[in-house]
């Protein structure tokens, strides 16, 4: 056996450290050549993917506490991804495989899906960037879906450990030029066909058309319009070339600060209400161009408030609502409870890891979030009020906002396509920075925000609580959440719609450019608030927006009467915001954590069982009728229909299969943290075991 290499047992307890020492590689234990290159996987590339650099006789741990189980084999750096190339005698089963990802395999990492990478020296984890002085015996990478992998060095070349933590370093953490990512070397390569069903697809917002069919089907044709005064993106490159506003408004305004103090229209009501968005001016000191934009903002607002038959409420996500700073901050805290090495780690975190979850404050970003929504999802529909946000770029908080109102409002939004069409419309065309955001170009750690993560998290919960509403599950949600790091999809992988169809289309050089300057990018760790808006239009605004404590009693009304009806899952959909109804989505951020795994637990389980028992009892009621009474033949029935819903976990379907790790009778550190024998009869009520919920 080779010592904490390979194969090994044991489990539980921390072992000691192995005393022997083999002078035996891994590839000498192969006495038969030809049976051992038998079993060696292919490298499978995408079109325009190249191989980068390579290691032989690298062992991919199991991620297992002291045991130190592991698999024998190469590991591979593309322009892609990392690959670990192991013994074939893992494949599952013909029936399992359908539940594989298509482009990503079980031991693959995108290349932009690299987290943090860590070296082991000396039994010491360190950190690894830039150029290494020395080279660690094994490599652990942290990935942005919460994989984590653990590659043992100590039997490779040491050639060959330079070239390939140097190459995974450097392809990973240094910073890139848009023009490298694989994305184009992808798109350049392979051939796409785009023909789609025009009955039954996602609506780009790419043309005029999209955006004119958007507001006959929300009904919103009569008091907004379709202009085309961005097209080529001379007016501002971050808005799309196409968008609406408000029928009122002269399209000659648009133009005068780039886009920015414009209403830019979202959705509209049933009742005729719409919500708005709306991004700030820049900051001026001059009091002559102040006064010019008090006098522009206050054209701007007559054409939207009307009273008494056009009234608006605005609200400042900006100033009243959460920063990208505290979404950043909460989520670093959060994702490290499943960021595990091994089950020691695991178990170690288990007895403290409610009061962990509790000061990340995740779940309360979501909960501030879904009510948001529901506060101005009771003034589109009972009060009868336009909702106009306003942000800074009203490219982040404006999205995630808007998109929960309209999958609450609309029940179109809670169809597949009408999914897709809905983050197109406010994501894509809205200007979201997705290449700044999951940090693609590593370029700017401090703008990476998991702004898309946080609306599909909010969206999850609301799939969970009301999975009749939707047409797709979690596990849609939970792959599109993946595909954020996959760089052969565009739509995740740009700043804004005219740099992307700059980049992917070859016409920066056909393009007309934009005559003003734009203006400088800023962070979004802001020391003041910006107050232009509320504070030119105050006055205005304050007769429109109702006390802090009238706004509770109305929301609280608007909740509760809701929640006391029947559900219509064709209608208006409310979430339940109370404390405990807001959960953690254990698909995504526990699917890789085995001891987290209930076998035979779980809907997709539940759900099979209960097939499985109906097509059991539907084959007794036919023997009954048939009066066969063979009670062996009905015992091997039940045992062959058992064996499907059986192989279920809790975390279909990415756990099919996988190890189960037994939890012990008590975390080793629990031990000091609930003192000694007699202190511990005394507080045992107050120790729940979660393994067997």
């Amino acid at each position: 056996m080779l010592g904490k290499g390979v194969v090994g047992g044991g489990g539980g307890t921390k072992a000691p450290k192995p005393s022997f020492v083999s002078y035996v590689r891994p590839e000498e234990i192969h006495t038969n050549d030809k049976e051992a290159t038998e079993k060696e996987v292919t490298l499978h590339l995408l079109p325009g993917e190249q191989l980068l650099c390579e290691a032989s006789t690298v062992l991919k741990y199991v991620q297992e506490d002291s045991c130190q189980r592991g698999i024998c084999g190469k590991l591979v750096c593309t322009d892609f991804k990392i690959a670990f190339l192991g013994d074939d005698e893992s494949a599952l089963n013909n029936d399992e495989t359908q539940f594989k990802n298509k482009v990503i395999g079980e031991n693959d990492i995108t290349l932009h899906c690299v987290d943090q990478i860590y070296g082991v020296f000396d039994e010491k984890k360190k950190t690894l960037f830039g150029q290494l002085k020395k080279y660690p015996e094994k490599l652990i990478i942290h990935c942005k879906d919460l994989r984590v992998f653990h590659f043992c060095l100590r039997y490779t070349k040491e050639e060959e450990v330079k070239r390939i933590v140097s190459g995974i370093i450097h392809h990973t953490q240094a910073p890139k030029l848009l023009k490298r990512l694989f994305l184009f070397s992808y798109a350049t390569a392979s051939q796409n066909s785009t023909a789609t069903d025009p009955k039954n697809h996602t609506v780009m917002f790419n043309t005029l058309k999209d955006w004119c069919w958007e507001l006959e089907r929300t009904k919103g044709s009569m008091k907004y319009k379709a202009v085309s005064v961005n097209e080529d993106y001379k007016v501002c490159e971050r808005l799309p070339a196409y968008f609406v506003v408000p029928i009122s408004l002269p399209e000659e305004d648009i133009p005068h600060f780039q886009g920015h103090g414009i209403p830019i229209w979202c959705w509209s009501c049933h009742n005729g209400c719409a919500l708005l968005k709306m991004s700030a001016l820049p900051k001026e000191q001059d009091d002559g161009i102040l006064q010019i934009q008090k006098s522009f903002l206050d054209g701007i607002y007559k054409t939207i408030h009307r009273p008494p038959y056009e009234i608006v409420k605005t609200e400042d996500l900006s100033s009243s609502f959460l920063s990208l700073q505290e979404i950043q901050t909460s989520y670093s805290k959060f994702r490290q409870l499943f960021l595990i090495d091994n089950s020691t780690e695991f178990w170690d975190t288990d007895i403290k890891w409610f009061s962990l979850l509790e000061s990340s404050g995740w779940l309360e970003m979501i909960r501030r979030c879904l009510k948001k929504a529901i506060e101005i999802a009771e003034c589109l529909e009972a009060q009868n009020m336009n909702v106009l946000l306003l942000e800074e770029t009203a490219s982040d908080l404006c999205c995630i906002i808007s998109s929960l109102v309209q999958v609450m409002m609309d029940p179109h939004c809670r169809t597949r396509f009408g999914f897709q069409s809905l983050i197109q419309k406010e994501w894509i065309m809205g200007g979201h920075c997705f290449l700044d955001r999951c940090n693609h170009l590593r370029q700017n750690d401090k703008e990476e925000v998991p702004v898309f993560l946080l609306f599909l998290d909010c969206v999850w919960q609301l799939v969970h609580q009301h999975p009749p509403a939707f047409e797709f599950t979690e596990t849609y949600l939970t792959v599109l959440s993946d595909s954020l790091y996959i760089p052969i999809f565009s739509t995740f992988f740009f700043n804004s719609p005219h740099q992307k169809d700059t980049n992917m289309h070859q016409r920066q050089l056909s393009l007309p450019l934009t005559q003003s300057k734009s203006s400088p990018k800023r962070g979004f760790f802001r020391e003041e608030t910006d107050h232009l808006i509320k504070n030119l239009l105050g006055k205005r605004i304050s007769k429109l927006i109702n006390s802090s404590d009238e706004l509770q009693d109305n929301f609280r009304e608007f909740y509760d009467s809701w929640h006391s009806k029947p559900t219509d899952y064709h209608g208006l959909l409310l979430p339940h915001i109370e404390g405990p109804e807001i959960k953690v989505w254990a698909q995504r951020y526990l699917r890789w954590i085995p001891e987290a795994q209930i076998l035979g637990g779980g809907r997709v389980a539940t759900l099979s069982k209960l097939l499985e028992m109906m097509e059991e009892v539907q084959i007794l009621q036919e023997k009954i009728d048939e009066k066969h009474h063979s009670q062996v033949a009905l015992q091997a029935e039940a045992s062959s229909l058992l064996r499907n819903s059986a192989r279920l976990s809790s975390l279909f379907p990415f756990a099919l299969l996988q190890r189960y790790s037994s939890k012990p009778v008590l975390p080793t550190s629990g031990w000091k943290a609930l003192g000694d024998e007699e202190d511990l009869a005394k507080r045992e009520d107050e120790f729940v075991d979660l393994g067997d919920v």
